[in-house]
Order: structure tokens, then sequence, then C-alpha cells
């Protein structure tokens, strides 16, 4: 008798920022884990944040281009802890937001909504 074990997957993104509580973006890891069900960030310095998949309520992408001319991808997430709304800014790299786009949608069954002129492909 052979068992077949399902394994959860687990799909993390290295190049990705978020701000500190002085609101200076610093490194961080996010990780969609369908073990969890969650969407979990873990800064360099600094509290982790886990939001289950289930309490999401919505996400959204904004590209932004600075006076410099940086190329900036952003991705907001909406979501309720006890009932009481929150959001969850994150910096993506340009080099991933595509895919992290996607891993958002294939773990999440949520599609960002592209907000500005942005087109995400």
């Amino acid at each position: 008798m052979v068992a077949a074990l399902g394994f959860a997957e687990e799909t993390s993104f290295r190049r990705v920022h978020v701000p500190n509580l002085k609101g200076k973006q610093i490194k961080a890891v996010l990780i969609f884990s369908d073990r969890d069900k969650a969407i979990e960030v873990h800064p360099a310095k600094g509290a982790a944040l886990t939001i289950p998949y289930g309490h999401i309520d919505k996400c959204d992408y904004e590209f932004t281009l600075g006076v410099m001319g940086d190329k900036s991808h952003w991705l907001k997430i909406e979501y309720h802890d006890q009932d009481a709304p929150k959001e969850f800014v994150l910096l993506m790299d340009g080099r991933e937001y595509l895919r992290i786009l996607d891993a958002l949608k294939s773990h999440t069954g949520i599609e960002a909504q592209v907000l500005g002129n942005a087109n995400k492909r």
C-alpha cells in the first residue's frame, strides 16, 4: 500500500521592502504559505506579520514613477483582524513584481486591482 503525501506549497520572495515604525523602507521576505493558509512578511528587523488568506478583503497594485525616474511597484493588502479593517503596503522589486502578483492570485485566489495608469503586464 502506497500512501500519497500532499505537500503544501510555499512561495517566497526576498526582494521586497516594508516600512518600519519610522516609515523607512527595510528589506523583508514575503511568503505565501499554503500550509498555514497565510501571507507572511518577515522584515529584516522587527516583528513578522501574518495575514490569513481568509482575512484578505482586497489587494491593489500601483506603479509609481518618482521625481528622479525611480520606478516603484506597490502592493496594498486590505484585510480584517477581529472585524477591524487593516491594510499593509509593501514595495516590490521590478524584477519580481509580476511573479508576486501571480503568486497572490494562485495562492489566495485574489487578483490585485490595478490602480492608476499602470498596466501590470
